[in-house]
């Protein structure tokens, strides 16, 4: 019993231990300083809506020619074009010509589905997704996810409430960043499924299988 109870003891600290190291992880990524001025282009932006600046910084991207498209997933069913068109700060003949809204999505995962949807339907390979910096590890998993073979090109927005330089002594950005690492988890083991099963369903032994049934 005293063996069972040690080895219980110690599995659990193990585990806390990679979660402990695993934020710390998170919260560097998530706060890291990139440098997105290089001369980068995509077939398509998709934006992610939930946090403020984003639909502005994709439409910069968009004003800028770095791709054809631009998707804002996730839009409010009260929000409207003229309302978008407002916000997003692009001439008229812009954004009634490339803009595309996706009003499916209520969260992350439901933006990486309107994101395949989109495009598989524009027949696009690389995007340029734009969502704010603590949200972009998520996102990514997601979308990786579903598009497989797309190529993802990250543009971080950093919202002004939260800090870059000693995080982990800020309350707010703390908060929002363990919020966010506890929705990512999911979303990471979801991937690695789909990764293994993946492979697992491509390799000889499961096409043998497939044959016996």
């Amino acid at each position: 019993m005293k063996n069972r109870m040690r080895l219980v003891t110690t599995t659990l600290a193990v585990l806390a231990s990679l979660l402990v190291f695993g934020f710390v992880v998170f919260g560097i990524v998530s706060t890291r300083t990139i440098d997105q001025h290089a001369n980068f282009v995509g077939d398509g932006i998709v934006v992610l809506t939930g946090g403020e600046a984003r639909i502005q910084a994709a439409a910069k991207l968009l004003s800028e020619q770095r791709a054809k498209r631009l998707l804002i997933s996730g839009v409010n069913k009260s929000t409207n074009r003229a309302d978008l068109l407002l916000l997003s700060g692009l001439k008229k003949e812009t954004f009634s010509c490339c803009v595309d809204l996706g009003y499916r999505a209520l969260n992350t995962v439901g933006n990486a589905h309107e994101t395949r949807t989109w495009a598989r339907q524009h027949n696009f390979k690389r995007l340029i997704v734009v969502t704010s910096a603590y949200h972009m590890p998520r996102s990514l998993m997601e979308l990786s996810r579903v598009l497989p073979g797309t190529e993802l090109i990250p543009y971080t927005v950093m919202p002004r409430s939260l800090r870059r330089d000693r995080w982990w002594l800020h309350g707010t950005t703390m908060r929002v960043l363990f919020s966010e690492y506890v929705k990512f988890l999911p979303s990471a083991a979801r991937y690695a499924a789909s990764r293994v099963l993946g492979n697992w369903a491509t390799s000889p032994g499961a096409e043998n299988a497939h044959a016996e049934l």
